[in-house]
């Protein structure tokens, strides 16, 4: 035999266990096809339309069909959450059933805590970093609060999807408000500002956070890596600063003193009302610090119905008095109990699951007594 058919041989042998390989993968059914699921086409939504949050018929007529969740993404995998160890941002940590410290995580500053929250509710209120309470009917012609509303519940699909922390969510969600308090879009771009805001947010606070091509997939390719990357670009250039206020991890910590109910309870139930609120339009309006007192109230409220749910200890440190907090906790209250949003299903889908005690599913009283 040749010195070159000793040398061909063998890697033809090679090339012959590879196939049969793959071919008994193929039969076993352990290969899968990607499938792309994607937010409904926003085009042909006309402005003054109900919007369900069902996907569109090929003649661009709303159809009502059975949503269908991201869970077929392949190409893109992080570590997947750990049931019942999960932390308040569903980061993959272990931690004690009875909560996080809050005193010796160094991530939670403590020795600083009063300073950077006296920085931060500062910068909450400049004009410059606050999206227009009314830009929809000011700035934006061809968008309306359905437009926002369906696509921040695919948001959180994909956020879900590739495991992203809560803060990675609120920060998107903000940039795409203050973006459209400045620039006019047209709703066929609507997605592509979604996706790329969140690509940019992921970029701030994720360990690894996925790449421009993920973004393009589930978009089913919708847009480019170019038309995204120029997004992301176009957002950079349009606001002055990443700034989005941390929702509640101080607030909270004070909010559990006193609850007779787990603190992994307190926390899911607070990040769950919290992202209900990410999906109405006329929570816009209302300062983080605001909302994130007003989750805390409301988790507060639910939990223990018959127990005033303020205290001077809160009162001291959101600087809210019950009052100041009404609004908001009305509108994050009639979220939670399906009088508006009802159609929007993704953040109530998450939170029923069991790594989040499923607190979806915790009752509340229909009305919040006066005297609250």
């Amino acid at each position: 035999m040749s010195d070159k058919e000793n040398l061909v041989r063998p890697q033809r042998e090679a090339k012959k266990r590879a196939a049969a390989a793959i071919s008994e993968q193929s039969n076993t059914g352990t290969s899968r096809k990607k499938k792309r699921v994607t937010l409904g086409n926003l085009t042909y939504l006309p402005p003054d339309k109900p919007v369900s949050g069902s996907e569109l018929g090929a003649n661009g007529t709303l159809k009502k069909s059975k949503r269908v969740p991201l869970r077929e993404l392949t190409n893109f995998q992080l570590e997947k959450p750990v049931h019942g160890s999960d932390t308040e941002n569903n980061r993959v940590r272990k931690k004690p059933a009875t909560g996080p410290d809050y005193n010796s995580d160094p991530q939670f500053c403590a020795p600083y805590v009063s300073d950077i929250y006296e920085y931060l509710r500062k910068m909450e209120v400049d004009p410059s970093r606050r999206p227009l309470s009314d830009y929809l009917q000011k700035v934006q012609s061809d968008l309306n609060a359905k437009m926002r509303g369906v696509l921040v519940d695919w948001l959180v699909e994909v956020a879900e999807e590739y495991n992203l922390v809560s803060d990675t969510l609120y920060f998107c969600v903000s940039y795409i408000d203050r973006f459209l308090s400045l620039n006019a879009l047209s709703r066929q771009k609507l997605q592509l500002l979604g996706v790329s805001s969140m690509l940019l947010a992921s970029k701030y606070e994720e360990i690894k956070s996925p790449e421009v091509e993920d973004f393009c997939f589930v978009t089913d390719n919708a847009y480019s890596k170019e038309q995204v990357v120029e997004m992301e670009a176009d957002i950079l250039k349009t606001l002055n600063s990443l700034y989005a206020l941390p929702i509640f991890r101080r607030f909270s910590k004070v909010g559990q003193e006193s609850n007779h109910t787990s603190n992994l309870q307190f926390e899911f139930l607070c990040y769950y009302l919290a992202e209900l609120s990410l999906l109405d339009y006329n929570c816009v309006k209302f300062l983080p610090s605001l909302v994130a007192a007003s989750v805390v109230f409301l988790a507060r409220f639910m939990l223990s119905p018959m127990t005033h749910p303020w205290n001077s200890a809160l009162h001291h440190l959101t600087r809210y008095e019950p009052s100041d907090l009404k609004e908001c906790i009305l509108n994050i209250h009639d979220l939670y109990l399906c009088r508006r949003g009802g159609s929007l299903k993704a953040v109530r889908e998450k939170y029923k699951q069991h790594k989040f005690k499923c607190v979806a599913t915790t009752p509340s009283p229909p009305e919040i007594p006066l005297y609250f």
